[in-house]
């Protein structure tokens, strides 16, 4: 296995300047993950080791994030499993810290707040979720800043890799990175889905056969409206809940078409009126024990 696996901030930073060094490189990517790696994690990787010359990826089941103590119990740990998946696509460093290294002392008493942006939605539903989840991105950045400079002075090129699955996270840390003037760019990689149109995510795995074939519900009311989208016609986006909401195995919390930069419903009124410009749909689900959210970009 070619992967290196580091477990501390200064072992990271060692190796991240080591292999700039070796390779020359002038760019660093970085692959924030929480394990129980699956392809559209391996996305993240493969477009990270195409656009940069070192890559690292890190494995950190963030306690602050959850919001009880038994989902954190729950969330699967595979670091073997994800070694060889990151090893596979080219990734060199895997940053797997103890929550006693990323958190010396115990909680943090500062943390990032995720303000209006992140009360709504999943915000609405997880209250403080984003905090959890912009305080730790925020150490990750910082942690995954390339370890050295460029021999004729000045910085690589520093990217990191965030998939559009948790649209509300990536818009969150978007304008973190850029309110807080982070020397970082963020790229959005693409949802990933299985075969059946399903987006891939770590929680599936807890979804039996029958509630695996009713999450489908989620990705065929997306397409519904996508296709309206498209053809420029209303979005009826009411026609799309009662879809989702005639599974009976689906409890439907939110689904909306919203502005991707804002998350603000769209002002337009997409029942009427013909589409036209951009936006998101999102939805969130609960199917048996599994909450699942999906989206959509439109363009039109």
């Amino acid at each position: 296995m070619a992967i290196q696996l580091v477990t501390t901030a200064a072992q990271l930073r060692a190796a991240s300047a080591r292999l700039l060094a070796q390779k020359g490189g002038t760019s660093q990517g970085l692959v924030p993950t929480m394990g129980a790696l699956h392809e559209g994690h391996a996305q993240l990787a493969r477009t990270a080791v195409a656009q940069n010359d070192v890559v690292a990826a890190t494995i950190f089941v963030n306690p602050l994030q959850f919001g009880e103590a038994a989902d954190l119990e729950r969330y699967p740990r595979t670091l073997d499993a994800d070694l060889a998946l990151l090893d596979a696509e080219g990734v060199d460093l895997a940053f797997a810290p103890g929550v006693e290294e990323v958190y010396p002392g115990g909680a943090p008493l500062v943390r990032i707040t995720a303000g209006p942006l992140g009360e709504k939605w999943e915000g609405a539903s997880r209250p403080g979720h984003f905090d959890g989840a912009l305080t730790v991105v925020a150490k990750l950045l910082h942690y995954g800043i390339p370890g050295a400079g460029l021999p004729g002075g000045g910085q690589p090129a520093y990217r990191a890799y965030f998939g559009q699955k948790d649209a509300q996270q990536l818009a969150l840390v978007q304008r973190m990175v850029a309110d807080l003037n982070f020397p970082v760019e963020i790229v959005p990689v693409p949802i990933v889905r299985s075969a059946d149109g399903l987006a891939l995510s770590s929680r599936n795995r807890f979804l039996s056969e029958d509630q695996r074939e009713a999450a489908l519900v989620l990705s065929r009311a997306l397409r519904l409206i996508e296709e309206r989208a498209n053809a420029h016609e209303p979005l009826d986006v009411e026609s799309a809940q009662a879809l989702v909401r005639s599974q009976p195995l689906v409890e439907l919390d939110y689904f909306e078409v919203v502005d991707p930069r804002t998350l603000e419903p769209l002002a337009e009124n997409c029942r009427d009126t013909p589409f036209r410009g951009e936006g998101l749909a999102i939805i969130a689900a609960t199917v048996g024990p599994v909450r699942l959210i999906d989206n959509a970009p439109l363009n039109s």
